[in-house]
């Protein structure tokens, strides 16, 4: 599958909580990180998904929040990590954190934000995702 969103993750499914409508997808990443997906039961069903399988987590760049220091928010994704690149535009900035777990994540955030949060190669930070923001591919 080739598609244009930045972020891929191989891993396995590592749990499948259902809900009434849609079911939480829990996918441990090759590189050791987990990642939360809310999806539907339909997705669920029609992709066979139950632990064990392979799969990939995939995360447009846009939908990738950026934060430093001791957050505490709803979002259920929050990977530490290092900002490695921070390639500058006239409005945004593409930053790139190389997670503990050694994956890579891209993210597309305003200059304002780089600027007010101080982003650059060397700085600590998270990476934050919704988990709605997370579809898994086969």
């Amino acid at each position: 599958m080739s598609i244009s969103a930045r972020n891929q993750f191989k891993g396995k499914v590592e749990s499948v909580q259902e809900g009434a409508v849609n079911a939480i997808v829990t996918l441990k990443t090759d590189g050791g990180d987990t990642l939360s997906s809310t999806i539907s039961l339909e997705a669920v069903k029609e992709l066979g998904l139950v632990p064990g399988k392979e799969a990939s987590a995939v995360i447009k760049a846009t939908e990738v929040m950026i934060g430093i220091g001791d957050m505490k928010i709803s979002a259920r994704n929050q990977l530490e990590g290092e900002i490695v690149k921070v390639q500058e535009g006239a409005v945004n900035a593409i930053v790139t954190l190389k997670t503990v777990g050694g994956n890579i994540v891209t993210s597309t955030i305003s200059m304002s934000a780089v600027k007010e949060l101080g982003l650059a190669s060397g700085v600590k930070a998270k990476a934050v995702i919704k988990a709605t923001a997370v579809m898994i591919a086969l």
